[in-house]
């Protein structure tokens, strides 16, 4: 499975919340990457214009990793207490870094925002 699925799922979570209605076929997603129902801690940050926007980490593995990126990206997009919920347009500008956490040792991917800054 490659890292633009697992970034994906956390925009795409975020997007749901934005936008009211929900867009990941959690099934689907299931069925396509039976790795993602593996149980794994993750970690989402997201960063504006290269500061942190909004965090946050599981503590210990709980969930799948499908669910963990879910409440994870809509928890540091949403209920982060150091910043009020981000708005579309700052959505828009911020880049995601997803860091899984395995018994191999952490696995950090990122992506670009959306929008470019100009």
């Amino acid at each position: 499975m490659s890292q633009s699925v697992l970034l994906n799922i956390a925009r795409e979570s975020i997007q749901e919340v934005l936008q009211a209605q929900e867009s990941l076929n959690r099934g689907e997603l299931l069925e396509n990457y039976p790795i993602l129902g593996e149980v794994v801690a993750t970690e989402v940050t997201l960063y504006l214009h290269g500061k942190v926007r909004g965090t946050s980490r599981s503590n210990a593995p709980e969930h799948s990793l499908l669910e963990d990126i879910i409440l994870n990206a809509k928890r540091a997009a949403f209920q982060d207490p150091d910043f009020i919920p981000i708005s579309t347009s700052e959505y828009l500008h911020t880049s995601i870094e997803l860091i899984l956490y395995t018994a191999d040792g952490p696995i950090s991917h990122r992506d670009d925002s959306i929008l470019k800054d100009t």
